[in-house]
């Protein structure tokens, strides 16, 4: 194998154990800041890390923690952050509060979604408390649904 090759490979390698070590990060640790499903349990986190990494809790510092980070890896660790799938009825979950809904997800096109399926998913991660309970208000939108959160 040329040298070329390899150094090629291993950058690749590297940013792929990158990946996965972040992502286990957040998986692991993303329980720990509350209240879960809000932008404070993301800012908590956020900050827990720039600590973690030697840096002060001051605003300058953490903007610039969060600058270095740069948004697809930012967006990258918040989407996990904010997603979960409950594999026993097969449903994937995408509640990031800076959006509108909450997205309820089959993970196989072959088991239909409905809202009594979509609202055990929402009990299983403990979400029911933040989201409109009012079914009329939620919206099938193709193969998912759609669920405002509570004000």
């Amino acid at each position: 194998m040329s040298a070329m090759p390899q150094k090629s490979m291993q950058i690749e390698l590297q940013a792929k154990f990158f990946d996965f070590a972040v992502l286990e990060l957040v998986l692991n640790h993303r329980e720990s800041f509350q209240p879960l499903w809000t932008i404070d349990s993301w800012a908590k986190f956020m900050i827990w890390m720039a600590l973690n990494c030697g840096l002060s809790g001051e605003r300058e510092s953490l903007e610039i923690f969060a600058e270095s980070l740069g948004s697809p890896l930012t967006s990258r660790m918040r989407r996990c952050f904010f997603e979960r799938t409950v594999d026993e009825i097969e449903v994937k979950i995408m509640a990031d509060p800076a959006e509108n809904y909450v997205l309820i997800m089959p993970i196989n096109a072959d088991s239909p979604l409905s809202f009594d399926k979509a609202n055990h998913a929402l009990k299983q991660v403990k979400l029911l408390d933040r989201i409109v309970n009012d079914r009329s208000s939620w919206q099938v939108l193709d193969s998912a649904i759609g669920i405002p959160w509570e004000s």
